[in-house]
């Protein structure tokens, strides 16, 4: 089956980005990302996911900014990860502004080629699994 043809969904091609930063600059390298990108998704921008902090490791070798270590050195750290359209000069330009706003000397960024789907408006609308069909859960926004 031929995923990309379907009346209830559409699908593009793009790039998936993911970055390890300490915790602590989380906000502000999200930040420098919306700078170049809005992050939209069909009815929403600023779509992005932040994992709970865990732990980077690393030792230090000769040659670079931090002395060498002879020990592993852990840093409280987030992953950012975030969808980027295939774009002309996009995904270079939020590469440029995340190499910019990063801390570390070496940051840890992965690209990886992604397809994502989005949703045609008007499909499906009584499917009593929408949010609009369900008591309101907490994180639906209230009603303006």
């Amino acid at each position: 089956m031929d995923v990309t043809a379907s009346g209830r969904f559409t699908c593009e091609a793009g790039h998936r980005v993911h970055v390890q930063v300490p915790a602590s600059r989380a906000e502000a390298l999200l930040a420098e990302v919306l700078r170049h990108a809005d992050l939209k998704w069909g009815d929403y921008d600023r779509v992005h996911f932040a994992s709970a902090p865990g732990v980077q490791g690393f030792r230090s070798l000769p040659g670079g900014r931090n002395p060498a270590t002879a020990e592993g050195m852990t840093v409280a750290c987030t992953e950012l990860s975030f969808f980027l359209p295939d774009r002309p000069g996009l995904l270079e330009a939020v590469l440029h502004g995340l190499y910019h706003a990063h801390p570390y000397e070496e940051p840890v960024i992965f690209v990886t080629p992604a397809t994502r789907t989005l949703h045609v408006r008007g499909q499906d609308e009584d499917n009593p699994n929408r949010f609009w069909n369900r008591p309101t859960e907490d994180w639906v926004p209230p009603l303006g």
